[in-house]
């Protein structure tokens, strides 16, 4: 079968073969990305997904092989792909089929070979070796035998760490959090964990890396979170950035600095860019009509309004943007608008303010856009949200606001208003940066020396890939501009959404607490990571692949591999003796190596961690094959084949560890000093394979790496953050209490009535709380006291608490 397809697919005809093969890969994609379900025909596999997957894996089961704008094809195959049942068959049928001669068109890489054609050997690990030539096999025994002797000398740690001329100078932002809230599962990959992978790959590649983030703390969300809690805007953000400061910290993320955006720096940052803007006439004055409401004798910013979407009708749009469908929308906008505050209805009242006059900087943005997008990477839903904000052409888009807490404006007038915090948040990474170091223009005033990386959620690339370039380009600072945006889609929990009010999905402050490490966290994340379509935490999920993969299979080979030379060999890395079969794995694991590099310099993060497993898979399997346990003990020749196969299996084990950093730092570090690795071998990642550990390297104690995840564990975790636990609590507790001599009748209610009249109730004590301190008149006073005494009612009411009647007071 397989010399006959090749046959086929030479010359005019395989060219014809390759276009039917793109356009059918297309077709699927289009259809898959159509539908709201993950698989072909719903929500979970069928036999026609099984059948597809079979037919196409030959052909994709490399991530090289499948076009990177094919995002939902690329998801729904590497979500079939992890199952156990497809792994199984993919390893004892389908690596076997002729198809993979169409490999080399999809890459327009030369003709096969007369080796790569010849027929599959039965045995899987013949196959990948197969594709290899003589010329890479001489190739990677000549790298292996240079070993640590290859390695560029350290880079010294410099702080600050600032460009430098000639080198490749790397900058890197992961999507400043907001501070008024925690952040949880979704949050953390969509911006810092995938934005520190890369980090930490940078680094290892020797490259010039600065790393930063902080909290985004101006604005109304800010306002309305103090609100809630009672303090100021202020210590609303001293609280928070500590508690964000402290997640990230757990997690592991490798900041150079963590900042935050209320400092001198951002306001002497933005002042400067909106007076440039306003002296080259890219901003505009105009009157806006603006809800206010009259109850709280103020204008409502934006996220003090919340109301029906008028695109696609999401009850609970708020006025800046719909989290439902993303379009962004002025409050006036709004059906049925409410005030977020004390839930009145406000009215529309006129207000001068400035706009950001994109029209005019159109026509900028489109010839930085053209020469960016043509030579750099941004992922493909970014390209095609910024490609449809322009399809629709650019409006004069409002930048103050009339609040208290955000950048004053420096312009007469104005004096009562800030800047919309959508306007002056991206310049936090240049403030953040200045408080980093004072020469921090070197980094953002630099476009000709560095290389910019954006992290973020593909809610937040107009921001970063459109109306931050233009107010950059309107400035004409010579700014550093985004070459590489990167946006994820988002991740869900289980079957729907992260809701903290609901007690649904896990948060990074809970996280610590399940008992589960950071590494494993990071590591899932990272496996799920959502880069072609939306995807979904699952704890049973988690639990498969942290036994399967990580326990089953990465390991247990790095433990073997140690374990080997400890009992075999006295603890000293025997002897190694190569044979060609040897020689072919050490060349099979420097193209995974290699293509491991390709696919983080393109950011594709979850991709090259497949590569990690990948090699852990096929050192299982040389260990397996050659049983160096068995040899041990037999002729002399034997026991030299057992070090031999030894040797090789634990330097493959020390490759893992550098390539492990990037993702899982701790689980790198903790193999490194099982295996006391020298020191330029942890920190410098090479592009080929090379003996770090020669015969007569002593190893330190071997032990496992990973614990197995029970069922119970995980039901028990699932049932916690499943947002069932608060109304099962109140059904004991009402079970539990007596009841007294006079109560009303209650019921329990579900967890999502209760923290809604949790919330009317802060609200209401808010109000009644502005009224006293304004010394309003007592009738007013009296009626809104009346409202929150009537609120608590229904919420003691709804938990399921007895009311008993007041003392001295008989019931009606």
């Amino acid at each position: 079968m397989g010399s006959n397809r090749t046959t086929v697919v030479q010359g005019k005809k395989g060219e014809d073969v390759l276009g039917l093969v793109r356009r059918a890969l297309t077709h699927i994609d289009q259809s898959l990305s159509r539908q709201s379900c993950s698989f072909l025909v719903g929500e979970t596999e069928s036999l026609a997904d099984i059948v597809l997957w079979g037919a196409l894996y030959p052909l994709l089961q490399d991530p090289a092989y499948l076009p990177e704008e094919l995002g939902a094809l690329h998801s729904w195959f590497q979500t079939l792909s992890s199952q156990e049942p497809c792994q199984r068959a993919a390893e004892t049928v389908l690596k076997q089929q002729g198809i993979l001669a169409l490999r080399p068109y999809l890459q327009k890489q030369p003709q096969p070979s007369s080796l790569e054609r010849r027929v599959v050997s039965n045995e899987p690990e013949e196959e990948e070796l197969a594709t290899l030539s003589e010329e890479d096999i001489a190739t990677a025994v000549t790298a292996w035998e240079k070993g640590l002797g290859s390695l560029p000398p350290l880079r010294p740690k410099q702080i600050p760490v600032l460009p430098v001329a000639g080198e490749r100078n790397v900058l890197i932002t992961s999507a400043l959090p907001y501070v008024n809230n925690v952040p949880h599962l979704g949050n953390i990959i969509g911006c810092v964990l995938s934005a520190d992978v890369f980090a930490r790959y940078s680094r290892l590649r020797q490259w010039n890396t600065l790393y930063l983030c902080g909290t985004d703390e101006y604005g109304t969300a800010t306002e309305t979170k103090a609100m809630e809690e009672g303090l100021t805007p202020q210590e609303i953000c001293d609280k928070y950035h500590v508690i964000h400061a402290n997640i990230y910290h757990w997690f592991n993320i490798s900041f150079d600095i963590f900042g935050r955006t209320t400092t001198p720096q951002q306001t002497q940052i933005t002042q400067d860019i909106f007076q440039r803007l306003w002296n080259r006439g890219f901003v505009l004055q105009d009157t806006v009509e603006q809800l206010r409401c009259e109850r709280c004798a103020r204008f409502l910013a934006d996220r003090f309004v919340e109301g029906v979407c008028p695109f696609c009708g999401y009850e609970e749009a708020r006025g800046d943007q719909c989290d439902k469908c993303g379009k962004l929308i002025n409050a006036t906008e709004l059906k049925k608008p409410q005030c977020k505050v004390c839930r009145s209805c406000p009215v529309v009242k006129s207000s001068q303010h400035l706009f950001l006059d994109l029209p005019k900087l159109e026509d900028r943005l489109e010839e930085w856009l053209g020469k960016t997008l043509s030579g750099s990477d941004w992922t493909p839903n970014a390209r095609f949200i910024i490609r449809s904000w322009l399809r629709d052409g650019l409006k004069p888009r409002c930048i103050t606001r009339d609040l208290k807490w955000g950048t004053p404006v420096p312009l007469k007038g104005f004096e009562d208003k800030v800047f919309y915090v959508w306007f002056d948040a991206t310049f936090g990474y240049l403030s953040i940066t200045a408080n980093y170091t004072d020469q921090w223009e070197r980094w953002w005033k630099n476009p000709e020396q560095v290389n910019l990386y954006q992290f973020m959620a593909k809610d937040n690339v107009p921001f970063h890939g459109l109306v931050f370039p233009c107010s950059a380009l309107g400035a004409e600072d010579n700014y550093t501009l985004v070459s590489h945006l990167i946006a994820t889609e988002y991740l869900n929990y289980e079957d729907g959404k992260f809701s903290k009010s609901r007690g649904v999905g896990v948060f990074g402050d809970m996280a610590q607490d399940t008992g589960i490490p950071a590494d494993i966290w990071r590591f899932y994340l990272l496996y799920i990571r959502p880069e072609g379509q939306d995807s979904a935490f699952s704890w049973t999920d988690l639990l498969l692949k942290n036994n399967s993969e990580l326990l089953n299979n990465l390991g247990n080979f790095i433990n073997r591999a140690g374990m080997f030379v400890s009992k075999f060999f006295g603890g000293y890395v025997p002897e190694m003796m190569l044979t060609s079969d040897d020689q072919r794995l050490l060349a099979h694991v420097t193209l995974e190596l290699q293509h491991y590099h390709q696919l983080l310099e393109k950011v594709r993060i979850r991709d090259a961690l497949r590569s990690i497993l990948t090699i852990s898979r096929h050192g299982n399997q040389y260990i397996q094959v050659n049983e160096p346990w068995k040899r041990i003990k037999g002729s002399e020749a034997d026991r030299q084949r057992a070090g031999t196969v030894t040797g090789l299996a634990v330097n493959i084990a020390a490759l893992l560890s550098i390539m492990l950093q990037p993702y899982m730092p701790t689980v790198s570090a903790t193999i490194a000093a099982q295996l006391q690795l020298p020191p330029p071998a942890c920190s410098i990642l090479p592009t080929d394979f090379l003996c770090t550990l020669p015969a007569g390297h002593q190893i330190g104690t071997v032990s496992p790496l990973f614990q197995k995840l029970e069922n119970d564990q995980i039901e028990s975790l699932r049932q916690r953050f499943g947002g069932g636990q608060l109304e099962e609590s109140l059904e004991l507790k009402a079970k539990a209490s007596p009841k007294p001599a006079v109560v009303e009748t209650v019921t329990a209610a579900g967890s999502q009535q209760i923290q809604v009249l949790m919330d009317e109730v802060t609200k209401q004590g808010n109000i009644v709380r502005e009224l006293k301190a304004q010394k309003a008149d007592k009738n007013q006073v009296a009626a809104e006291v009346a409202k929150l005494l009537d609120l608590k009612k229904q919420l003691a009411l709804a938990e399921g608490k007895p009311l008993e009647t007041p003392k001295g007071k008989k019931k009606k």
